[in-house]
This record gives structure tokens, C-alpha cells and sequence, in this order.
């Protein structure tokens, strides 16, 4: 039976807004302990830690204003209201099924710590997700994404935003990767001999991704002709001042390790030139590649270790892109369909 998400009678007072969780010692203190406990213990990813932290600053602004300042004072009645108050809003199942895993691992964590002496959080079911078959794109579409690239650099060979997009279209595309995953990649994560990556990924885990001719051929421009340009140069003023030694493989213009927000909308706008789909941001790339060697006849554990899936029913969601996309054609080309 799926978790009861009815509003609850709790007094209304006035709002005083999330900053004012700082008033609060003992919710900020154990904040930064459990930031600490994620990072430190389970090597979570800065993106799972920005969720999560901002799901529990959340809620203490919602129990500070419907009167509790105490950890000892949360009761499941008042993390059921402020999930209500989501739900109300439209929430997406996925974000309920996170702010729900937030609390109850929050909780869960605060309970060994001896912060708490009972659990509120322990009778606090978690919402289903909704099930969805990922976007792919088509080998057409990627084959059109790659012209379009060809095309604008045909027109300003050594434009460093253009080499830095279409590395990271060919790696993405070539390895599955993560954007966190390729913006965190360093020079030396390149074996070029063996043409595989080393990664990062969730949980500080290593893997070893292999790419091909055209992903390599895309770095190397990139490498050679288009990172330079946005090296800090030495001060002419200051000729014994070197500039700090920078090793991300991609950065931005200011010559740090590039921002994934930026990658991510260069990518959005370079498929904002396709017809026929709706696609955008960098996962898409993800799922493609994915969905490509499935149908391509690659074994799906193997897939499951190539994109550093933890469990393979997160994997298995590809086979069943690639049975759609065969039912779809099986409609249209069969006779008897």
C-alpha cells in the first residue's frame, strides 16, 4: 500500500524562510555532521549531497515553522505534512520517492549517532517511482548532431567552445559517461594507447570505459588546439609568477575545471537542431549509448559494468527501449502486425 500523503492539521504560523535554519544550532550542527558522514564514509556524489541536504534544510524550515526546533521533537505526523505539502504542490513521484529517502536516511543516520532516541522516520514509506522508457535518440539523429558540429567547425576550425562540444559529444556519446563524470576526468584519465578512460563515478568507484577512433580524434583537437586557448597565460608584469597548473581535461574560459550547467546547456542548444524530438541536456547521450549496444547484441551485464550501474534492474530498463522500439517497427513493417 503506497504511503499516505494527507495534509495534516498543523498549527499555521508565520513563514520565516529558509535561512532562518541558522537560528538553530542544534539543526545545524548536525547538517554539517551528516554532510561530513556523506562525504567522508560514503563518498556520496555532489549532486546526490545537494539534494539531499537541500530535501533536510527544507524540512527543518517546515518544523521550525509549525513550532519544532529539536530533533527529539520530530514525529512521523510531521514528516507526513510536509510531504503533503509537496504533494500538493504537483510534486513529481521521483522527487517524493528522494525527499522521502533524504529523510529516512537522515534519520536513520541520526538515530546511530544517539542524536534521536526513536526513529520517526522509520514507519515512513517510500512512493513508487514512475516507471518511463528513457528518449533515445536514432543513429540518424547522432549522425545529423555530428554534421551539424562538422559543419560550424568547417566555419571556425579553432573555436574553443565548438572543440570543447564536440569532445564532449563524442565522449558521451562513445563511453555512456556521466556529465559529473566527464567534467570531473583529469588529462591523465586518458590511456590514448588503449583508447579507454578511467572514471569516477557514484560512490567514488573507478571504472574503465573504452571509446573509439572518433571520440579520440575529438579529444586530441581538443586537447591540442582548443583547451590551450583558455590556459591562464604567465603575467608579462610578473614574468616569475606561473600560472596555477590546471589537469581537468575539460575547462571552461576562465581556465578552470569546466562547469557541467555550461556543458550541459551547449548541449541542449546543439540538439535544439534536431527535428522530431524533444531531447536535451547530456544523460540523453547516456541513454543512447546504452540503448545502442542493446540493440547492437551486447550482453546486458556487460552494459551494466560499461555505464557502473550498481544493480542491473537499473540496466534492464534498455532492453525494454529496445523491445518498443522492435514492437514499433514490427507494426509498421510486418503484414500480419
Amino acid at each position: 500500500m503506497g504511503p499516505s500523503y494527507e495534509s495534516h492539521q498543523l498549527p499555521t504560523t508565520l513563514k520565516i524562510g529558509a535561512a532562518a535554519i541558522d537560528e538553530d544550532r542544534e539543526y545545524i550542527r548536525a547538517l554539517e555532521a551528516y554532510e561530513r558522514y556523506l562525504t567522508y564514509e560514503l563518498h556520496r556524489s555532489p549532486e546526490t549531497m545537494r539534494a539531499y541536504l537541500a530535501d533536510l534544510r527544507d524540512f527543518f524550515d517546515y518544523a521550525r515553522r509549525h513550532g519544532t526546533t529539536h530533533l527529539s521533537h520530530i514525529t512521523l505526523e510531521l514528516l507526513r505534512g510536509w510531504l503533503a505539502t509537496h504533494h500538493q504542490k504537483q510534486a513529481a513521484r521521483s522527487s517524493m520517492a528522494r525527499r522521502t529517502s533524504s529523510i529516512r536516511s537522515f534519520f536513520l543516520w541520526a538515530e546511530e549517532e544517539e542524536l534521536i532516541a526513536t526513529n520517526p522516520a522509520l514507519k515512513l514509506s517510500t512512493p513508487k517511482k514512475t516507471s518511463y522508457l528513457p528518449t533515445v535518440l536514432s543513429a540518424h539523429h547522432m549522425e545529423n548532431l555530428t554534421q551539424t558540429l562538422h559543419r560550424a567547425l568547417g566555419l571556425d576550425p579553432l573555436n574553443p567552445r565548438l572543440l570543447r562540444l564536440n569532445a564532449a559529444v563524442e565522449v558521451l556519446y562513445a563511453t555512456g559517461i556521466r556529465i559529473s563524470e566527464l567534467t570531473g576526468l583529469d588529462l591523465t584519465s586518458i590511456d590514448r594507447q588503449g583508447r579507454t578512460l578511467r572514471v569516477i563515478g557514484k560512490g567514488n568507484k573507478e571504472r574503465v570505459v573504452p571509446f573509439g577512433p572518433q571520440a579520440m580524434k575529438a579529444l586530441s583537437l581538443w586537447v591540442a588546439q582548443g583547451r590551450p586557448q583558455w590556459l591562464p597565460q604567465a603575467s608579462t608584469e610578473y614574468p616569475h609568477t606561473q600560472p596555477e597548473p590546471q589537469y581537468a581535461l575539460f575547462i571552461g574560459p576562465k581556465g578552470k575545471r569546466a562547469n557541467a550547467r555550461q556543458i550541459r546547456a551547449d548541449l541542449t542548444r546543439l540538439l535544439e537542431t534536431l527535428d522530431n524530438t524533444d531531447a536535451s541536456g547530456a544523460h540523453i547521450f547516456r541513454h543512447t549509448a546504452a540503448t545502442h549496444m542493446v540493440d547492437g547484441g551486447a550482453d546486458i551485464r556487460a552494459v551494466q559494468e560499461f555505464l557502473g550501474h550498481s544493480s542491473l534492474a537499473t540496466t534492464q530498463v534498455y532492453t525494454h527501449v529496445s523491445v518498443d522500439r522492435l514492437a514499433q517497427v514490427y507494426s509498421r513493417a510486418h503484414p500480419r502486425a
